[in-house]
């Protein structure tokens, strides 16, 4: 039996809002508030709740976010050119479009319609260009806090074999090309798995360090790892059981059942999500340095 480490957002996280407070400091010794818009719309309740987390966060670390709700049946047209006059509005570093969006509006478009400078959530074709080419831009947040994890603790990529499971622009992809990028932070050899993938566990068992995307509650279990892998779980959901809450919040990976066998794992909750959250409040900071030379 080994004795699995977990991997805590919370401790990164905290390090990083310590790390943060001289950047903001400086800039608002200058007259600048790092400052976020965020654009919901309709009422779906798991988004008001990431929402009203990110905004609290802001609120915490003296920065400025505001919650701009949207109706349901705002049009695509109508968005976009809300998205647009935020563009121009420069008492704004970041615009933010939460996902997903209601039917009549496609995603693609409306992420393309933020300007890239302010593209703090790093989904623009165009910040996605300059990762994959691997130059300067806002890296997607929970990708960015993948790797701030990995760092915290220690846990070299190079030369590991790192299995990818999930394949989204926000997830997956981003994390495959970041981990076989030529430095520090990755030179790791990337096996990137999805729906299309036939027997995962072929490779999933040949994991050094291995990546849950895959948005389906609790389906790594042991017979899934090799033994010492280390587990990054990005999954989150919200289970009925028949205890006082009524639910229990778990992830991609049945920790109970990896323990032991796994040396590591980020737990759910308290793992990547904070990690999400704090890297949208440096990516904000990020840009507002950016648009303040």
């Amino acid at each position: 039996m080994i004795d699995t480490r977990l991997l805590s957002g919370r401790d990164v996280s905290q390090a990083v809002y310590t790390a943060l407070h001289h950047q903001i400091r400086s800039l608002k010794s200058k007259g600048i508030t790092p400052s976020l818009a965020v654009i919901l719309v309709g009422d779906d309740p798991s988004s008001k709740v990431y929402v009203k987390s990110k905004s609290r966060q802001f609120e915490k670390m003296g920065l400025r976010s505001e919650t701009i709700l949207l109706p349901e049946a705002t049009s695509e047209a109508g968005l976009i050119s809300f998205i647009e006059e935020l563009n121009q509005d420069s008492t704004f570093h970041g615009v933010l479009v939460q996902l997903p969006l209601p039917r009549q509006i496609r995603s693609e478009k409306v992420i393309r319609a933020i300007a890239p400078k302010k593209d703090v959530d790093g989904f623009h074709p165009e910040n996605l260009g300059l990762l994959t080419t691997g130059q300067s831009c806002f890296i997607p947040c929970t990708p960015k806090g993948i790797l701030k994890i990995l760092s915290h603790f220690n846990i070299s990529t190079k030369g590991q074999h790192i299995v990818v499971l999930g394949r989204s622009n926000i997830v997956g992809r981003p994390i495959s090309i970041l981990l076989s990028s030529k430095n520090n932070n990755g030179n790791g050899t990337v096996t990137l798995c999805h729906s299309g993938t036939s027997d995962l566990k072929t490779y999933t068992r040949q994991a050094d360090i291995l990546i849950v995307a895959l948005g389906v509650p609790k389906m790594i279990t042991r017979s899934f790892i090799k033994k010492g892998a280390v587990i990054v779980d990005v999954g989150i959901h919200r289970l009925p059981n028949n205890f006082e809450k009524g639910y229990e919040i778990v992830g991609d990976v049945d920790q109970q059942s990896v323990e032991g066998k796994a040396s590591a794992i980020t737990p759910v909750p308290g793992g990547v999500g904070l990690m999400t959250i704090a890297m949208l409040v440096e990516n904000t900071v990020e840009a507002a340095e950016i648009q303040s030379h």
